[in-house]
């Protein structure tokens, strides 16, 4: 079943029991076997109506958590200002001591189920906006650093603290470098994440011809890889690596002799595009104030900046930094990404 549906699916079963809960007035002895299962109705219709708006690109994952979050912490500000105790009288007339105490009501499950969420949705959200987030490598372009089902960490106090969703800069920590690994929003659909390394820096002049990376008219420092790096070449037959010195990062590349330098045809009219020279031998880039140039690992299969153009500061996501975890190669886990 497709995603949207099972997550239409989900909100059609739940809305009877959360409309049911939320209007119904019944006692605690009617309601009390129900509790979990409100509850259950509740966090299905929470659960479908974001999963839904990230498919449908209404809005991202970020955006979600921010709600949720809201959400939860305003029926946590409901409970304070309007359900404060339970139903039961303080006092007790001496006359009506005889009659038999009025049955107690139970809390809506929605007001429990906000209370209980609402911690662990704001540390989810606090972490991954301010410390740490996790992605997955869904491509092959940066092979051989990072492979298909990589489970990667970015650190997203490296390049200063931002706000959420909105991504606006509050604190200035540092700036990405060359050779940094740096997960961005892609300039032509900000919904999507993308994870590339840094090549060119504001003011940088990036050039790369016959396959050979020159920037600021110094050659990148490149030599054929040995031991370690080779493995899992039996995968790509037809290419060749290389360990390439870019900044502070010794880091492999994979290039293929049998692959032109660029395919002119898939530039894109990007803006900026005016600061590039293309040909069919390599292009030559002036990076703008502001921006950043990414390029691949895996040179000749990777859609990065030759193509699409500049990353703009407020793209910036963070350093990635840690591969957490991959199915189907444990070995990986740990490994630090160079």
């Amino acid at each position: 079943m497709d995603l949207q549906w099972l997550a239409i699916a989900v909100i059609v079963v739940s809305l009877p029991g959360a409309g049911w809960d939320l209007f119904s007035t019944r006692a605690s002895t009617h309601r009390e076997g129900l509790q979990s299962w409100l509850q259950l109705a509740w966090l299905g219709l929470l659960v479908g109506l974001l999963g839904l708006g990230v498919m449908q690109k209404w809005f991202g994952f970020s955006e979600a958590l921010l709600i949720a979050t809201v959400a939860t912490g305003a029926v946590l500000l409901a409970e304070k200002l309007f359900f404060k105790g339970d139903d039961q009288p303080l006092f007790l007339d001496s006359m009506d001591s005889s009659a038999p105490p009025p049955i107690p009501t139970l809390e809506p499950a929605w007001l429990d189920l906000g209370r209980s969420f609402f911690p662990v949705i704001f540390v989810v959200f606090f972490v991954r906006s301010f410390v740490a987030e996790p992605f997955k490598i869904p491509s092959g372009s940066m092979i051989p650093t990072l492979r298909i089902g990589d489970f990667i960490l970015v650190n997203k106090y490296a390049y200063g603290l931002r706000l959420p969703v909105t991504n606006q800069r509050l604190i200035d920590v540092g700036l990405p470098q060359h050779g940094d690994v740096m997960v961005f929003r892609y300039p032509l659909d900000t919904s999507t994440d993308y994870i590339k390394r840094v090549v060119g820096v504001p003011g940088d002049v990036v050039n790369y011809t016959h396959k050979q990376l020159t920037i600021n008219g110094q050659a990148v420092t490149s030599v054929p890889a040995t031991g370690a790096a080779l493995e899992g070449m039996a995968e790509f037959p037809n290419a060749e690596r290389y360990l390439e010195q870019l900044g502070s990062h010794l880091h492999t590349i994979q290039v293929r002799s049998d692959q032109p330098t660029l395919f002119t045809s898939r530039v894109m009219d990007f803006p900026g595009r005016e600061a590039c020279q293309y040909s069919a031998d390599g292009f030559s880039c002036t990076v703008p104030p502001g921006q950043y140039f990414m390029m691949g690992d895996n040179r000749d299969s990777s859609s990065d900046s030759r193509y699409w153009g500049f990353v703009p500061e407020k793209n910036i996501v963070g350093r990635a930094f840690v591969v957490w975890w991959n199915f189907g190669e444990l070995s990986r886990i740990g490994g630090t990404i160079p």
